[in-house]
């Protein structure tokens, strides 16, 4: 397929309009196509390794992900279906819900029970349950299409294969949500509505308690915070009052969607890149899904034109940089394949959960969205520093080079990597759409560590916010037995200026920060000693490896020791892409008396911290978490 021109004069950043977003999804549904099952209930796509579910769960995976996508496509045009994508969906719907004359379900691949194209039961394989919202979603949408032209027998196939996704979530999360997805769907088709209901309330419920405010959720109970807020959390609840017409559910769930978008969208680069930061990032564009939605429900603080420039330049920023492989295919990584970045419940269907983002082909051809001219991001007018109190982050962005970095001080969904390190998602100081974060054995970046008598670093862990201001935000964390770390970082512009209050460790213990793993075509990192660190102290360059953004990756670090049982460290930090930027050493004047930090920034304009009356002293070791 030939992709359309591009149009400068209605979309002057990105050159995509809703022809472009049609024949993606066109292009993408076509490039699975030869990787279908005989009779179309699986679509097996090759990749390097299997999910830890299985190649018979990566086959449902990639027939649901895409059939979401085909359903975006179809309903969008208003039942216009040019590739007769529904045609081959409806017969695959018919093939993977049929029952095998053996009675029971092959788990492992295609063909253990004599059929190549039957589903896994979600008794089965708990992956199934996930899947089924796409599944569910896909029928709601295209039910004048496909639903109400099936045969009863198809019919009830597909409710039997449903019907346990009604039940009470056996993940305790974003999880719950699935079950309402299918809920609504069958509450919609007339079909077991009573116990629908119930699924519904039921899910909401749970997730009603993991609402924190201004737009944010954890996913569960442990502080997660990451992309799953806005193409999970947000998205099912509002897309199924939307798609339901209930007013009431929407009036809740819809405000709060708009307060998390109202934060969300600085959390996109200038060239479209939104922040990789957490897990299941081999999503990509799903991230555009939520800015979609608000549009489609009109509960958003963007323009119709920021929307369209928002999305359809995240969708150009992975497509230009090889998210598709020679075949079509979407890969394991961020740009190409990264392994790295791949989590174990991940196989090569899973990154098409992306289909979320071609949400906005819900809205009709003639709306502002898509014929409004495309206006600048948040990133692109004015530089911003701006806290995300619940999460206990902070953003900085600059108008100058439209980068985007968060820094890190709410996030307790650490799970510890293969080797005992910290998860590089979740447990780094600080994110930008043009670094890191650095994996495996190399040297974490945007890090500070007490360092062991073997010179190893050790790990943060979970961190324990301990406030947010207008310019900062700072957290607790414990290294070691007996020794706390309040860590807080001020930001005005492109400065940063990070502090690092060791408390209760051995005088002489070595210590070490660490800054932005930058590649060598990347933006401009520097890391300069403010307080603490040894008069003479300068930054070296630790080889950082690959990380998703390319080889080649280098993170300066600072060395110092403690002095006493409270020592405190501080650095000054900066990360710019402008060419011929002024020293960082120049953008801000740092004095420190006791445990308060003075800064002067370059403009003249001034802040205060006092770091003592910060964190809790009694906080938590992470063993009491």
């Amino acid at each position: 397929m030939t992709t359309p021109p591009e149009n400068r004069e209605l979309s002057p950043y990105t050159g995509w309009t809703r022809t472009h977003w049609e024949a993606t999804a066109d292009r993408l549904l076509l490039a699975v196509r030869p990787h279908a099952s005989p009779r179309g209930g699986l679509i097996g796509l090759p990749g390097p390794r299997p999910s830890w579910s299985g190649t018979r769960s990566d086959g449902l995976e990639g027939w649901a992900r895409t059939f979401l996508l085909a359903a975006l496509r179809v309903a969008g045009g208003g039942g216009a279906d040019p590739h007769d994508h529904l045609t081959r969906y409806a017969e695959g719907l018919a093939a993977g819900t049929a029952r095998p004359a053996t009675g029971k379900r092959g788990t492992a691949g295609p063909g253990t029970d004599g059929d190549p194209d039957s589903w896994p039961l979600m008794t089965d394989t708990r992956q199934a349950i996930v899947e089924s919202a796409s599944i569910a979603l896909g029928l709601r949408l295209t039910r004048p299409w496909l639903w109400d032209r099936l045969d009863d027998r198809t019919r009830h196939q597909v409710v039997d294969w449903l019907r346990p996704a009604l039940g009470p979530s056996p993940v305790d999360n974003n999880w719950w949500l699935f079950g309402l997805t299918v809920a609504g769907f069958l509450q919609d088709a007339g079909i077991e509505t009573d116990r629908a209901a119930t699924t519904i309330d039921r899910s909401l419920a749970r997730v009603e308690e993991w609402y924190l405010g201004d737009g944010w959720y954890s996913d569960g109970d442990n502080r997660a915070f990451d992309h799953y807020n806005a193409w999970a959390l947000h998205f099912y609840p509002v897309l199924h009052a939307h798609l339901a017409g209930d007013r009431t559910l929407l009036d809740r769930y819809g405000p709060r969607l708009r307060a998390h978008l109202d934060d969300y969208v600085h959390l996109f680069d200038t060239s479209g890149a939104p922040l990789p930061y957490g897990r299941s990032l081999i999503y990509r564009f799903a991230a555009a899904a939520a800015p979609w939605l608000g549009t489609l429900t009109g509960h958003t603080p963007l323009t119709p034109g920021a929307t369209r420039r928002l999305t359809s330049g995240t969708l150009r920023y992975f497509l230009d940089r090889g998210a598709t492989d020679e075949r079509g295919l979407l890969t394991l990584g961020w740009h190409g394949p990264y392994p790295p970045l791949v989590q174990e419940y991940s196989g090569p269907g899973s990154p098409y959960w992306a289909s979320k983002g071609f949400l906005g082909l819900l809205l009709p051809a003639g709306h502002p969205a898509w014929t409004d001219p495309e206006e600048p991001l948040p990133a692109e007018r004015a530089d911003t520093v701006r806290p995300f109190a619940p999460a206990g982050l902070l953003v900085q962005t600059t108008a100058a080079d439209g980068l985007v970095r968060v820094h890190n001080h709410g996030t307790n969904h650490v799970h510890s990597a293969p080797g005992g390190e910290d998860d590089p998602g979740y447990a780094r100081l600080a994110y930008s759409t043009r670094t890191g974060p650095s994996t495996g054995t190399a040297p974490a970046d945007n890090h500070f560590a007490l360092l062991t008598e073997d010179g190893r670093a050790t790990t943060r862990g979970p961190a324990v916010p301990a406030g947010t201001g207008p310019d900062w935000a700072a957290s607790v964390h414990h290294p070691s037995p007996g020794v706390r770390i309040l860590s807080t970082t001020l930001a005005h512009g492109r400065a940063e200026v990070r502090a690092h209050l060791v408390l209760g460790a051995p005088e002489g213990t070595p210590v070490r920060e660490t800054g932005w793993a930058t590649t060598p075509d990347g933006p401009h990192a520097e890391l300069h000693p403010a307080h603490g660190y040894p008069g003479d102290a300068t930054a070296v360059e630790l080889p950082t490896g690959e990380t998703l953004q390319g080889p080649g990756t280098r993170t300066l670090a600072l060395h110092g020791t403690t002095t006493g049982r409270a020592a405190l460290f501080v650095a000054l930090a900066s990360l710019t892409a402008e060419p011929a930027a002024a020293p960082a050493a120049d953008l801000a004047d740092v004095r420190v008396t006791g445990h308060t930090l003075h800064v002067t920034w370059r403009n003249g304009t001034t802040a205060r911290l006092d770091l003592d009356a910060l964190g809790d002293p009694a906080a938590p070791e992470p063993e009491d978490l």
